[in-house]
């Protein structure tokens, strides 16, 4: 571990790991976020793959767009007053989804392109990413440079991403005995193609990603903690002796 690192962990933990939207702070496992497509299309590799696609081509692209233009209503402040929400949330939000939907009128050829009639499988879930918070929650909150919502961007589409490939081969694997359609054995739970069963399914993959998650972090804060303790023991000793 690197000393910055160290630094950052052992000064303010939650706030460094709340940076690591791919394990640590993955939006769906601990925010709860984007769980429709999850439950309802994600019942296997197949699918998964095109949402992940799909994800990939809309978020990042409507996030940078959507920070761009709303800087004609920034909100500067991260409690502003309540004048300045009833004046500014209305135009941020038709802001934020207006830039989902032309990124969407933008990407769908290319999904189209990729995927062909496989696409309509997704139905009315695959426009609805246009509404979905992953793209949308920033317009209530205060204003972000095109660099850190590049950034930020790209790390929750690869959490978003890993968990729907995760989610889909698992479920894929319970109800059907098959990951992309190679057979593995048996299927174990056939309701797993299900909603219902991806509900289940989903849960206990977060219960364990948290469990994980939280080990994950203990650990780093304990090394953290171990690492600033030896460099300023260190910084300490005579200068003869280093």
């Amino acid at each position: 571990m690197k000393r910055r690192s160290a630094e950052l962990i052992a000064r303010d933990p939650e706030r460094f790991f709340h940076h690591d939207r791919v394990f640590l702070n993955n939006p769906v496992v601990m925010q709860g976020m984007g769980l429709a497509p999850l439950v309802v299309l994600a019942t296997n590799g197949q699918n998964a793959l095109m949402l992940a696609a799909a994800v990939a081509l809309l978020l990042t692209p409507s996030r940078l767009l959507a920070c761009l233009l709303s800087r004609l209503f920034p909100l500067r402040e991260e409690h502003p007053s309540n004048a300045e929400l009833e004046k500014k949330l209305l135009p941020r939000s038709i802001l934020y989804s207006g830039s989902a939907a032309v990124v969407y009128l933008a990407a769908y050829p290319i999904l189209n392109r990729l995927f062909g009639v496989s696409l309509l499988v997704l139905g009315i879930y695959l426009p609805m990413l246009v509404v979905e918070p992953l793209l949308t929650y920033r317009f209530g909150r205060v204003q972000e440079s095109p660099r850190k919502a590049l950034s930020k961007g790209v790390r929750i589409t690869v959490g978003y991403s890993l968990l729907l490939l995760l989610l889909g081969c698992v479920r894929e694997w319970l109800s059907a005995g098959t990951v992309f359609g190679h057979l593995l054995s048996r299927p174990i739970l056939p309701m797993a193609g299900m909603p219902a069963g991806g509900f289940i399914v989903l849960g206990v993959l977060c219960a364990v990603w948290r469990a994980l998650a939280k080990k994950q972090k203990d650990y780093l804060t304990s090394e953290a903690r171990g690492l600033m303790a030896v460099y300023r023991q260190r910084e300490g000793e005579p200068q003869d002796e280093q």
